[in-house]
C-alpha cells in the first residue's frame, strides 16, 4: 500500500476535520474481515449498533489496533491513544435507513474534543450505497444546536439533526472495502439510504486522548492502545481472548447499557 504522508494527514484533519480514503487493508483482507463479522452475527444476532464488540470479538479489536490505523489517529489526536468503542453501522440491501446532519460529539459527555472516529469499510461504501458525507471546516464551529427526532428511518439512537446545514458545500466521502475515513467528532456528516444489492458494512471506532474525561459519571471505560495514560479517568476495558466468551458477553453488555444512558442523558 503506498504510503501517507503524516503531514498531510495532520493538516487534512486540522482544516478539513476528516481525512479520506485512506488504504488500510487490501480488498482480501477486509473480505476475510467481513466473513468474520457475518459468523459473529450467526451466533450472536444483529451486531448494527452495539457498542464496545472490541471487547467480545476479535476481528473488530484486531483493526481497531492496526498499526496503520493508529499511526494515522497519532497524527490526529497525539501519541497516546485511548481506544473508547468499536461498533458495525450496517445497512442492508435496498434499506431506507439514513443518517441525518450530526456531530458525533454532542451526547456523549466528554470534558474536551480530543476525539476521532474511524470508519473502515469492510464493503463498498458509495453514493448508491449510501457513503458519508462530510461538511470541511464544520468542526470548527464547536457543539452546534441538535433536535432530537422520532424519524424512524433514522439511525442514530436519538435521531439528532442539525438544521439547516448547506448541502451545497458537502463532500461525498465514497469507500472500497478495506479503505476508510477519520472524522473529527465535531464534523457535520450524514448519510443517505443504500439503494445498493449489497449491504453497507463499516466498522466505527472512537478513539480519545487520555486527558480527556467524562463529565456525567464515573462509571466510563476506554482501553490503552498506543503510549501512556497518565490521568487514570477511565476503567479499563479488556480486549477478548476468543470470540463471544461467556464473560466477556456478559461484561460488555453492562457496559454497552452504560454507554446507552449516558447519551440519552443529554
Amino acid at each position: 500500500m503506498p504510503p501517507v504522508d503524516p503531514a498531510d494527514i495532520a493538516r487534512d484533519f486540522a482544516r478539513d476535520g476528516f481525512v479520506s480514503p485512506l488504504e488500510i487493508l487490501s480488498v482480501e483482507e477486509a473480505a476475510t474481515h467481513r466473513r468474520r463479522m457475518e459468523e459473529a452475527e450467526a451466533k450472536f444476532g444483529a451486531l448494527h449498533y452495539e457498542y464496545k464488540v472490541h471487547t467480545i470479538l476479535r476481528s473488530p479489536y484486531e483493526l481497531a489496533v492496526h498499526p496503520r490505523v493508529l499511526d494515522a489517529v497519532e497524527h490526529m489526536i497525539g501519541p497516546d491513544i485511548l481506544l473508547y468503542s468499536a461498533g458495525y453501522i450496517v445497512k442492508e440491501p435496498y434499506s431506507e435507513g439514513h443518517v441525518s446532519w450530526h456531530q458525533d460529539l454532542t451526547y456523549w459527555g466528554f470534558s474536551g474534543d480530543q476525539e476521532v472516529a474511524l470508519w473502515l469499510a469492510l464493503s463498498p461504501a458509495t453514493a448508491e450505497s449510501g457513503c458519508m458525507r462530510m461538511l470541511p471546516g464544520s468542526h470548527r464551529r464547536g457543539r452546534l444546536h441538535h433536535d432530537v427526532t422520532n424519524d424512524p428511518e433514522n439511525i442514530l439512537y436519538q435521531g439528532q439533526t442539525v438544521a439547516d446545514v448547506n448541502e451545497d458545500k458537502a463532500v461525498l466521502c465514497p469507500l472500497q472495502p478495506g479503505q476508510a475515513s477519520f472524522h473529527h467528532g465535531w464534523t457535520l456528516h450524514a448519510s443517505m439510504p443504500n439503494r445498493s444489492a449489497d449491504r453497507r458494512i463499516g466498522l466505527n471506532v472512537q478513539y480519545i486522548a487520555p486527558a480527556m474525561r467524562q463529565t456525567k459519571h464515573d462509571q466510563d471505560t476506554a482501553l490503552l492502545v498506543r503510549g501512556e495514560d497518565h490521568y487514570g479517568h477511565f476503567g479499563k476495558d479488556e480486549p477478548p481472548a476468543e470470540d463471544l466468551a461467556p464473560a466477556a458477553l456478559a461484561r460488555r453488555a453492562k457496559l454497552a447499557a452504560v454507554m446507552q444512558a449516558t447519551q440519552s442523558r443529554g
